[in-house]
Order: structure tokens, then sequence, then C-alpha cells
């Protein structure tokens, strides 16, 4: 396996285990991981990474670019709607303090590093030209 084939691999493995990471931390209880905000889409983004992770092994460099674009829109639609989702869920309190109040207690976790971190990692493996004497 050649060297941007397997960056591109370690990408998609480390996005199919960030899906099992925690993103949020709702009032300090307890860790929502990808499954807990929404389960559908999770197993979208779980379905990319099984995608790519063959478009690597089958050599499909123009596929494994492709999913880790999708990949890198679906993670980063996904931070769009939990932003989205924390600032709205408590709009109908008509008191701004007590709702800002609430707002704050819900936390971002370092999930999140690692959801950006797999299409990125597997996009950065895409750009590499393979070698003139390669196998």
């Amino acid at each position: 396996m050649r060297l941007p084939s397997l960056i591109s691999f370690i990408g998609f493995v480390l996005l199919m285990a960030a899906t099992y990471c925690p993103l949020l931390r709702p009032f300090g209880l307890f860790s929502w991981d990808v499954y807990d905000l929404n389960k559908p889409y999770g197993m979208v983004i779980l379905l990319m990474a099984v995608v790519g992770i063959i478009a690597v092994v089958l050599n499909r460099p123009k596929l494994v670019k492709l999913i880790s674009l999708i990949s890198l829109a679906l993670v980063t639609l996904l931070l769009l709607a939990a932003f989205l989702k924390i600032h709205s869920s408590f709009s109908f309190i008509p008191f701004k303090g007590i709702t800002g109040f609430l707002e704050r207690q819900i936390k971002f976790k370092w999930g999140w590093y690692l959801m950006f971190a797999g299409p990125l990692l597997a996009l950065i493996g895409t750009f590499f030209k393979p070698s003139k004497y390669s196998r």
C-alpha cells in the first residue's frame, strides 16, 4: 500500500472511530456521540467511512477524493446543525439571561477534532501524486 493510500486509510478509520467519541456534553451529566445526536445521520457518516476504506483498498483515488470531500461536508453540516440546535433549543424561554445560561451549559467536546481530522487526512492523502517508479 502506498503512503498516500495509507494516509487516506488512516483518515477513514479515524472518521469511523470518531463517530463513537463524545461530541457534546449537556449540563455536565453525560456525553453524546454522533448516534445520540442523530442516529440516521451518524449511519450515513459511518457508511461514507466504510465506502472510503473500500475505495482505498481497491485503489480508486478519484472515488477516495470524492468520498473524503463528501465526508468533510457531512461533518461540517453536523457541526452547524449541532451549533444551531444548541442556540435554538431554549428559545421558548422568554428571559434571555436564563436562555444564555442554559446554552452555555452544553459544551462541545474533543470528538469534533477527530471528526474533522479524519476526512482532512483522507483528503490530504489524495493530493500526493504516485511516483513514476511505484509498483
